[in-house]
């Protein structure tokens, strides 16, 4: 038998798709990835954990009980959204760019942004104190 035989099907079955084989777009998810409330926003962190319901840090999202609940609003564990593992801010091909301010997470650079603003006010009351 030639190599093309080989390779042809030997009955039109052999060219029906397959039901047993589940199709590879499912994501999947890590110990590390954060879930996101859908309800409230809310931001479950297994590197820090659930501190309000008793969670100790490095408890993953699929660790978590069932009957856990969102400590915000209360909302069930089915109403969060794997947002992954990603912390810092911004796209992964502009890292590199900038005074390292592209590195830094989104809780950073906004205690940057308003502790400039901050101190900005600051120095300019202080303006006034020289009379």
């Amino acid at each position: 038998m030639s190599d093309l035989e080989q390779d042809r099907p030997s009955s039109p079955a052999d060219l029906a798709p397959t039901t047993d084989s589940k199709p590879s777009t499912t994501a999947t998810t890590t110990d590390d990835d954060r879930f996101e409330c859908r309800a409230c926003g809310y931001t479950y962190d297994p590197n820090k954990g659930d501190p309000k319901n008793k969670i100790i840090a490095g408890t993953p999202f699929s660790a978590l009980p069932a009957t856990w609940k969102c400590p915000v609003c209360t909302a069930k564990k089915s109403a969060f959204t794997n947002i992954g593992t990603t912390l810092t801010a911004g796209f992964k091909e502009n890292q590199g760019y900038g005074f390292g301010v592209n590195t830094m997470t989104q809780e950073q650079k906004s205690l940057l942004i308003y502790g400039a603003l901050g101190l900005g006010i600051l120095l300019l009351l202080s303006l006034y104190s020289l009379n």
